[in-house]
Order: C-alpha cells, then structure tokens, then sequence
C-alpha cells in the first residue's frame, strides 16, 4: 500500500509528463480539425495576406487519419484454448457501446500516438464491468523499470467546473484527488486572464490552488483510497507505432510540415488568381488625369487626382500626351501552383502509405487487382495497428474477467486473441470466389463465414438456420444422416451385415 506523500509525488510525476505532452496532443487535434494557421510565408506576404488565408486549410490531415480507422473493426475475443469467440466478453463489449467508442479510441491513437482504455468494477452489476475508451490528453501510464508491458501506475486528470480532478490507479488501490482550477485546458485565450486573476489572488493562494489534496469521503460516498480487487493498474495503453526508447508516433505528425507547405501553395495561388483578374497595366509618358475641384456654387477652385480604383470598373481613360502608352504584365501561369500542390499530395500519399485514389480523386479504368495492388501500403499499415491495439485489447479482456472474479479466464485471456474484420477492400465476387476454392480444399464453414465478414455472433445464427434448414429439408437430413455412418471394421467377425438401406 503506497502513502499519502508516496500518491502526492506519483502524481505529480505523472501530471508533469502529461503535460509535457499536450502541445503535440493540441496541436494533432487542431490540424485534424482543420485548424491550421499560415506557415513558412515570407514576411512579405505574411504582412498583406496572413489574415486573409487564417480561416483557410486544404485539409489532408483528416483524410490520413481516418483511412486506416475505417478498417479497424473488432468482431470478438478468442481465449487460448477455445475454438469459438467469447460470448461473454462480446456481451460486456456490446453493453459498453465499444463497437462505437473503439473507433473514437482508435482515431484518438492514430492522432496522439496513443489513447487508453479504463476498465473497473461495477457495484450495480458485477458480471458487466465499466470499460472505457480515453483521451491522451487526459491519461498516462507508467511502466516498471525495464519492461513496455507491466503497468506501475497509472493517472486521468480532467477538469469539471471550478476543479480540477485526478484518479491515481495503483495495482492494489486507487487514490482520488481535487484542487481548485488553477489554469483552463485547451484555451490559450484564458491565459491572459489567469494572469491578471493572479495577481489578485492572496499570498499562498496561488501555491494552495497548485497542491493535490486527497477528494472527501463522504461528498464520494466511498473510502479514499479504496482498494483495487484486480491486482492490476486497469488502465492500459494503446500505442499507436511504439519505438524501443522513445514515445509512440503519431500518423500525422509527419503530415502536418507537408499540410503547411500545401496551405501556403493554396494562399498564393488564390493571391495570384486575384491580381490575374483584373489584368495589371502601367501607363507611361502621361501625367495623373486631373479633375476640376468644384465648389458650392459649381467654380472651379482647384483640381484632384482621378480615383484610378475608377478606372478599372469603368474599363475607360482619358491619357493625353503625345508620348503616352500603355504596357500590360502577362498573367501568371496558375497550372504552375496546382502542379506543385499535386506532387505534394503525392509526398503525403508515399510517407503515409494511403492510397493515392483517396487523396487525388481521380480513377482511371482500373482493375480489382490495380486496385488491391494500390492499398497494399494501407492494408500493411492497418495490420500493424492490428498488432498493437490487438495486444492492448487483450489485456483490457484480461482485466474485464478480473474484474468478473473469474481468475481462470482471464489467465487463458492473456494468450487469447482479438478478433478483427478484414483489413482488404474486395467485390463479393471476389470474396466468393476466394471462399469456395478454400472450402473446396477442406476449410470448415465457420472459418470461412469469418473470413467473409460476419461476426462470431452471426456465424452462430447462420449455423443455426443452416441447421434448422436441414431438419425442414427431409432429403438433406437423410443425406447428412447416411454421411455420419460408419462402415463396420474389417476385422470385425460374428456381427450381422449392415442391411442395405431402402431407397
């Protein structure tokens, strides 16, 4: 059991770390969003049309991160030892509303290199435990000495109202926290007024407002700290492509120097097809046009410049002298802009292995296998995030039976495996192709009823109906019923022939 001060300098380890870690967080979170301001502009440009283009994004950050989301789908849990999905574990998954959250936690590691997934006991119903997806910017785990799997501790700060809370996760107790709101997330807008409150706040207060005291026992209703029955830190990590020494990767954190340099193309392109519009002329050898200056009762008193803004509606100007003329500049080449925004687009579509028909938009008369060829990249990279999250997945079911009291289970969990939809895009036709060759090489129907889509839930209702099919059906249940006997031993001595069978 850890001490008072032994929680107090865990978590102030752990929120350290976790606020080292926002900025890149934010920052993912915005240029998904297509919050993306103006970058790598000159001086120049940026001083007459930084403005102009803030509001603007070409936003391929999105279309990055959601291409190998969409094909992550979990369909059920295996344990080590069975041949059939765990019904049970299905159960909880479905009750949770994972087979929704689990996409918002996929994309949540796909954009902060890592999300998390909290599972803990229910009081009002034991046999379905609370299992939740969370936030990077909310979470942390810390690791033993040495190892990438075992869980020391674990924290989740968050903010409601004027507090601020964290829950310290300890593998036999969990600790609650509050404090008062020293500083709003997420909103470098309120930075200037925590400034100025401050410096109105009383000697201490500011130091008060920064210190962790442990949440009372009667406002929660339950001791504080309380113990943890699993025996585990059950918060578990989802990392999105982990390093040996080093912090996960985020899919779009390569992306975001590219989306930049593309939203800067955009700004000048839009800047250069405005001046193209109106075609830029010079006069020379003329002085200003002049008009007469009048005054109340129509005498001229004086002349002023022609508004030469006038001249470019009415298309009409008056240049006296005998050595005036008129020079024109040539309109900028705009192909030149989208040639460059193309090759680009293509850059993103190489370093982050999505295919090019997602980004470019264009198809050609493509076949089914140009197509599979293309989404090679896509299909590998999803299979990685596979592996990963597959082995976090596990864990979470491991500490779901914990959390269940069922020890056996959740041991065979340990080396069971994740379920997962097909990563490849294909044609019924192809799929069906594809099946029956496998059938007609011995692979049993409920593999390949997997293999085509379904999940565990639906291969048991489809052998269900294939089942009560062939009891309705008298031929099939005589064909199936003269497939199951057996010839007698040829060994065998004193036993009757089998009589042959009435047609």
């Amino acid at each position: 059991m850890a001490t008072l001060p032994q929680a107090l300098q865990l978590v102030s380890l752990l929120e350290s770390e976790l606020i080292r870690r926002r900025a890149e967080i934010d920052r993912n979170g915005e240029y998904y969003r297509g919050k993306q301001p103006l970058k790598f502009a000159s001086d120049d440009f940026a001083k007459f049309h930084g403005d102009r283009y803030q509001e603007f994004s070409d936003n391929w950050v999105q279309v990055v991160a959601d291409s190998p989301v969409e094909r992550l789908d979990v369909t059920g849990f295996q344990a080590s030892g069975e041949d059939k999905a765990d019904a049970d574990l299905w159960q909880v998954w479905q009750v949770n509303g994972l087979d929704c959250d689990s996409q918002l936690g996929f994309l949540g590691a796909v954009n902060s290199a890592r999300s998390f997934v909290l599972v803990w006991g229910d009081p009002d119903d034991e046999d379905t435990p609370s299992v939740t997806f969370e936030d990077a910017a909310q979470c942390i785990v810390a690791y033993e000495p040495g190892s990438r799997v075992r869980r020391r501790a674990g924290l989740k700060r968050w903010q409601d109202g004027g507090m601020d809370f964290a829950t310290l996760y300890l593998p036999h107790e969990l600790w609650k926290f509050e404090r008062p709101l020293s500083r709003q997330d997420k909103s470098p807008q309120m930075a200037d007024v925590d400034e100025a409150m401050r410096l109105w706040l009383p000697p201490g207060e500011e130091q008060r407002r920064r210190t962790w005291e442990p949440r009372d026992e009667e406002q929660l209703g339950e001791p504080n700290p309380q113990p943890n029955p699993m025996g585990l830190v059950p918060l578990v990590e989802l990392p999105n492509k982990p390093m040996l020494v080093d912090d996960p990767i985020s899919d779009i954190t390569g992306v975001v120097a590219m989306q930049d340099a593309i939203n800067l193309i955009w700004a000048q392109l839009f800047t250069a097809s405005d001046y193209a519009s109106f075609p830029q002329r010079v006069v020379l050898g003329a002085e200003r046009p002049m008009i007469p200056k009048l005054n109340s009762a129509g005498e001229i008193v004086g002349k002023e410049p022609v508004d030469l803004s006038k001249f470019a509606v009415d298309r009409v100007a008056w240049i006296t002298g005998k050595d005036a003329k008129i020079a024109e500049w040539q309109a900028a080449n705009l192909a030149a802009y989208t040639s460059i925004i193309e090759v680009a687009v293509g850059h993103l579509a190489a370093q982050t292995r999505t295919p090019q028909h997602y980004l470019i938009g264009k198809m050609a008369n493509l076949s089914g296998d140009a197509l599979l060829a293309a989404e090679t990249g896509l299909v590998k990279r999803v299979n990685e995030k596979k592996l990963w999250f597959g082995q976090a997945l596990r864990e979470v079911a491991r500490l779901i039976y914990l959390a269940r009291g069922e020890d056996a289970k959740a041991k065979a969990m340990r080396a069971g495996s994740v379920l997962w939809a097909d990563s490849e895009s294909r044609s019924y036709a192809q799929l069906a192709d594809a099946l029956v060759k496998l059938k007609d090489i011995g692979f049993p129907f409920e593999w390949l009823a997997l293999k085509y889509g379904l999940t565990p839930t639906e291969v048991a209702d489809v052998v269900a109906m294939r089942e009560r099919e062939a009891e309705m059906d008298p031929v099939a249940a005589a064909t199936a019923m003269l497939g199951q006997r057996r010839p007698p031993p040829d060994d065998a001595e004193g036993e009757d022939e089998p009589e042959e069978e009435a047609a």
